[in-house]
């Protein structure tokens, strides 16, 4: 992006990676045991949905840390979604 320093790229990168990786110990979570029964629907949808104007949003500003955090994380968060309407 331009006028922006590598310092501020490498922080939001590192910034990308931890927020993004909090939500792959949730998803194999529910992989694994099947239950969803605890995790918010509504929650789930308005996060999925904040997500999704995010990544729009990394698109739109050309950041490659917004863009592939924001891409990854709507991935396990849809997911996660999926196994939630399939299992209750």
């Amino acid at each position: 992006m331009a006028g922006t320093s590598l310092s501020t790229e490498l922080i939001g990168a590192a910034a990308a990676v931890l927020t993004t990786l909090c939500w792959l110990p949730q998803a194999l979570k529910v992989l694994r045991s099947r239950e969803t029964r605890d995790l918010s629907l509504v929650a789930y949808l308005a996060f999925a949905a904040g997500v999704g104007l995010w990544l729009v949003y990394g698109l739109l500003i050309g950041s490659l840390p917004v863009i592939l955090a924001n891409a990854v994380t709507f991935v396990l968060l849809l997911g996660i979604l999926s196994l939630k309407l399939r299992y209750g």
